[in-house]
């Protein structure tokens, strides 16, 4: 019987149907098992299972450098290695491994090298190579600065206040900068450098705020506690072996706690105009002590200069007296006689006169007297 039995499409009415590509029943004659898909009464089918499975594998056998074969022949060759294809995949192989174990590193970034698992070396900007899998690496930024703020926002928590040394609380914040120093070191140290950081600068603020008084917190000494706050942090950290620069802490704020500021303001009032009072006090001080001392050294000035103009007289009488008593001793009459009429020359000199002879004439004993000296200070009156 021919292919045609059973039917207008070439296959048998009964379950031969399935055999007939290996009889050549199938209209296309190419061999393919099956004939393809196949209408049925119900629309067409989905390709026979082994058709699908055959053609893969003779695809697999043209990559693999076999030849592919056609028609229903049932000849199946194994895949075929050649030189050429095994030294194409070594090639590739070889691209692949040096495409894992060379990287570059940015001028921000530095990389870790750990051989196995454990650190091996740092890697500089650049080019780098770490064999893989031998060698991984781990590439992090160091010269980002990152930030932890220690107060701020923590308005109704205990993070910001601070008891001072005279026993005051104080509300601070700030923030401390810090960047990373040693990868090695920040990577294997600290599980978690944060928070770390967050731990040893509050601790490091309340040592430091508790040795000092609240009024140079308010006022002039934030500069000084920010130097110390921020080597006090660097060296904790550093006796951590944690590999972290601070690079500088940032002193926002500090006031009083919130339920007693508005007193505060009042008492920092009441001391400003104690301050201004004291002020003027001291200035008013240093005017009358000033004039004081001024008068003082004048009256000092006087009787030093009264000392002095009677000690020259004093000593210019005396050395009169020694030029006197030299001359009454070579001629004491004469000199007698001189000293008494210059006397008497000075003190009559200055009263006024009246001159009695007891044989004037008359026997009245009275001498009369011009006043020539009245007479001139009369004349010189009018």
């Amino acid at each position: 019987m021919s292919g045609n039995n059973g039917g207008p499409w070439g296959g048998s009415g009964g379950g031969g149907g399935r055999d007939g590509g290996d009889n050549g029943g199938d209209r296309g004659g190419d061999g393919n098992r099956g004939g393809g898909k196949r209408p049925g009464p119900e629309g067409p089918q989905l390709p026979e299972i082994d058709e699908i499975v055959r053609k893969g594998q003779e695809q697999l056998r043209v990559l693999m450098g076999g030849r592919g074969g056609r028609g229903g022949s049932g000849q199946s060759g194994g895949p075929m290695f050649t030189r050429g294809s095994i030294g194409l995949g070594i090639l590739a192989l070889l691209v692949l491994w040096l495409f894992a174990s060379f990287y570059t590193v940015k001028p921000e970034e530095r990389s870790v090298e750990l051989l196995l698992g454990k650190y091996s070396k740092t890697g500089n900007p650049g080019l780098n190579f770490a064999p893989w899998p031998v060698v991984t690496k781990q590439v992090i930024i160091v010269t980002r600065e990152r930030t932890v703020d220690i107060g701020v926002g923590n308005r109704g928590g205990d993070a910001g206040l601070m008891l001072t040394g005279d026993e005051n609380i104080v509300d601070i914040d700030f923030q401390v900068v810090w960047n990373i120093e040693d990868p090695a070191k920040y990577l294997f140290t600290l599980e978690n450098p944060e928070l770390t950081i967050e731990a040893v600068s509050e601790s490091a603020m309340r040592e430091i705020i508790s040795q000092s008084e609240l009024a140079p917190i308010l006022n002039r000494d934030r500069g000084l506690i920010a130097t110390k706050l921020q080597d006090l942090i660097q060296s904790t950290l550093n006796s951590y072996g944690s590999g972290i620069h601070i690079v500088r802490v940032n002193f926002d704020r500090a006031d009083p706690p919130a339920e007693v500021i508005e007193s505060f303001r009042d008492v920092q009032a009441a001391e400003q105009e104690r301050d201004q009072k004291e002020k003027v006090a001291d200035a008013y001080a240093n005017k009358v002590l000033a004039g004081a001392r001024g008068q003082a050294a004048q009256i000092l000035e006087e009787a030093e200069a009264y000392r002095a103009r009677v000690v020259n007289a004093a000593e210019g009488d005396a050395s009169r007296f020694s030029a006197v008593l030299t001359e009454y001793r070579k001629a004491p009459e004469v000199t007698r006689k001189r000293l008494y009429l210059e006397t008497m020359e000075e003190v009559l000199g200055n009263v006024d006169k009246i001159i009695l002879d007891d044989k004037g004439a008359g026997g009245q004993g009275v001498v009369p007297y011009l006043p020539l000296n009245e007479l001139r200070k009369s004349g010189g009156s009018n």
